[in-house]
């Protein structure tokens, strides 16, 4: 693990010296993140949404570290081609690469654009960056609400307008293809027809948002055995919010709402507020999460079935769970910020928590110490 953090923190200076003396018409960058994450629990695992394991008393590097890097060819004036590679724990239990992106796009207009290929799934306000550490306040994105849609990609198309009235900039995006996503404890779920729409309004330092996405068809199976469940059915993910970075001031808030056949319909938000002085920005965020249909007593289970039954919750969002946040960044240094993180965790039962122990109930309080940075 150690081996794993000196990587990351090493890394964007080799890539950017090796950048500096490149002349070929490929335009290199990255991102990543070396954290560390502990708690003050060994009765159950901390983890972000989909992981197949987490953080307890033991200090570990998986749960919030991570690395990208991204390739961008201009074709012409009006194509241009973009790949994306991530490295990060995920549905497997270890550091594992995935193609984030892979698309080609084309500017039909200086308004319109169409991009083909791998795309990020455009149903957050951080879709686009939610990865990037360095792009956001937060040490990571409340998992409350970032947990309700475990697909990160989508694999067809998408339109996108952008146009300013005024000092307004306004901008409708709309994604048409297919999702696929493997979950922790062995099960993929896959999602055909999905279609999305993103509408987003920048003035000034405010940014509001408005989104909804449905997917007409969602098989989950076993992927080892290709054993089919129960399909999902018809689902659909409406989602609004607001940004703004103002003089000092620091502030994002989104609220969303879940309806998916064979997972009770859930909704969540958070609101983030913080205050910046020079380059020490303090912050706080309180999030929720609440399912409005049955959610299972899993203390109850035998323990093989709780740790299963938890990591299903966990990749795809349906537990309830409320959190509290205080945090600290600090941007000591170009392309380099230094976050430090305490969450207050209240679950409902496990909430989104993985494998619990027997006796285990919360609140769980979490740590973390994270290096972002860009190159």
């Amino acid at each position: 693990m150690k081996a794993i953090v000196l990587t990351l923190l090493t890394l964007p200076l080799a890539v950017s010296t090796a950048c500096a003396q490149d002349t070929s018409p490929v335009r290199i960058t990255g991102f990543g993140t070396g954290a560390l994450t502990w708690t003050d629990t060994d009765g159950a695992e901390y983890s972000r949404p989909n992981q197949a394991s987490g953080a307890t008393k033991h200090p570990v590097t998986g749960v919030d570290s991570n690395l990208g890097l991204q390739a961008d060819y201009a074709v012409n004036s009006w194509l241009s081609v973009t790949a994306q590679g991530l490295v990060r724990k995920d549905a497997e239990d270890d550091f594992g690469a995935e193609l984030a992106w892979a698309f080609a796009k084309a500017k039909l207009s200086d308004d319109v654009g169409v991009r083909v290929g791998r795309l990020g799934v455009p149903v957050f306000m951080i879709s686009d960056y939610r990865n990037v550490g360095y792009a956001n306040t937060f040490l990571r994105a409340p998992e409350e609400l970032y947990s309700q849609v475990p697909y990160k990609n989508i694999d067809g198309a998408d339109v996108t307008w952008q146009h300013s009235y005024g000092d307004t900039t306004y901008m409708a995006q709309f994604a048409y293809g297919r999702s696929k996503a493997d979950l922790a404890g062995g099960l993929t779920i896959e999602s055909r027809r999905v279609g999305a729409l993103n509408l987003v309004a920048e003035h000034g330092p405010l940014t509001l948002r408005l989104g909804r996405a449905q997917a007409h068809r969602t098989t989950v199976y076993d992927a080892p055995t290709h054993t089919s469940r129960p399909s999902a059915g018809h689902g659909t993910f409406t989602s609004a919010g607001a940004g703004l970075d103002w003089n000092n001031i620091v502030v994002q808030s989104e609220y969303a709402k879940r309806k998916t056949g064979g997972v009770a319909p859930s909704k969540a938000w958070y609101v983030m507020g913080g205050y910046r002085f020079g380059k020490v920005l303090p912050y706080f965020t309180h999030s929720e999460l609440r399912s409005e249909g049955a959610v299972a007593n899993l203390s109850a289970l035998p323990a093989a079935a709780a740790a299963r039954l938890s990591q299903i919750n966990n990749a795809t969002g349906a537990g309830e769970q409320t959190t509290d946040v205080i945090g600290v960044r600090w941007d000591f240094h170009r392309s380099l910020a230094l976050k430090v993180q305490v969450d207050r965790v209240r679950p409902n039962g496990i909430g989104l928590l993985l494998n619990p122990k027997t006796g285990f109930h919360g609140p769980v309080t979490v740590g973390a110490v994270a290096l972002d940075f860009v190159f």
